[in-house]
């Protein structure tokens, strides 16, 4: 079945791959992105006969509700995302993880979809073995998690809503982010060849780039069974700490050191086992392994480096 979906940021990180494999898929695309990093991720899917974009702004009444009413499926991806990036315009942040998506559910009829990505960063530190389900407390530090977590608790009211709380996620894409932390330290490692290490000790969850995308096909093709429900999306091999992340790495560039010192802190405090059984007991499952990820990553930064100021 073709839906008429609306990706909102469908020109970033997670969208430049999802709006592709949405397409793929016989569904009609129409994205809004304000392209605020001059972007050029969907050039590849100008072609396509299915596929719209508008540019513009989520937090614009007028634009959002011309564009819900002509769509099944919202996929609510536009975001500041991050806790840097909301510390850096916490103004923004607020107008745009949170204020433009209760806009959203306003606008929304019963009977539209809403797919939405969250983040399982707001489980802080989990309980006293630091293990998360979906029924864990919440334990929000910063801004962008707490945002996130008001924004979960109002979708759960829509009944065709599902929330997926997204381990931190990894791998290329057409508009790329280095700064995401399994991307930041095999850049590091191809690159700089070491990396020190804060609060190395600190477990997280992983999952991959495309499979975020699959995630939300799979949600698309199973809604009845899956609609108003809350899933942890990750790797469940791949509950991991930074150091043992780093050793990961290490195993495909073993020139490259990782050292600990007491020099940071995360400002999310994110120290968790994170359980995936909810949505891999409705038949999904990852295909991209961490291992696997890292070795695309190390090809990847053959074509990438950031030398904007540098002559080398």
């Amino acid at each position: 079945m073709s839906f008429n979906i609306l990706v909102t940021g469908g020109a970033g990180y997670l969208g430049s791959t999802m709006v592709p494999d949405l397409l793929a898929a016989g569904h009609n695309v129409t994205v809004l992105d304000n392209f605020m990093f001059k972007q050029t991720s969907l050039n590849h899917c100008c072609h396509h006969s299915k596929f719209r974009v508008v540019k513009g702004d989520i937090r614009v009444e007028r634009t959002m509700a011309k564009l819900m009413n002509e769509a099944d499926v919202i996929i609510p991806l536009a975001a500041l995302v991050g806790a840097p990036l909301c510390s850096l315009d916490p103004v923004g942040a607020t107008t745009v993880n949170h204020d433009a998506i209760k806009l959203m559910l306003k606008l929304l009829s019963k009977d539209q979809i809403v797919l939405m990505p969250t983040t399982n960063s707001a489980y802080g530190t989990g309980d006293e073995n630091n293990y998360c389900t979906e029924e864990s407390p919440l334990r929000p530090i910063s801004q962008y998690a707490i945002e996130k977590v008001e924004i979960e608790k109002e979708l759960m009211d829509h009944a065709n809503s599902i929330s997926f709380r997204l381990a931190t996620v990894f791998g290329m894409s057409p508009r790329m982010r280095i700064d995401l932390l399994v991307n930041d330290f095999t850049y590091r490692a191809v690159y700089d060849r070491f990396v020190v290490l804060f609060e190395s000790h600190f477990k997280r969850n992983y999952i991959h780039v495309r499979d975020v995308s699959r995630v939300f096909q799979h949600a698309l093709n199973n809604f009845d069974k899956m609609k108003g429900q809350i899933y942890n999306v990750g790797l469940s091999d791949a509950n991991v700490s930074k150091k043992e992340l780093c050793e990961h790495i290490h195993k495909q560039l073993p020139d490259f050191i990782f050292i600990e010192a007491p020099v940071g802190k995360d400002p999310d405090q994110r120290n968790y086992i994170v359980s995936n059984a909810k949505i891999e007991a409705t038949g999904f499952k990852p295909e991209f392994s961490l291992d696997r990820g890292i070795a695309e990553l190390i090809k990847g930064y053959t074509m990438i480096r950031n030398t904007r100021y540098g002559n080398v």
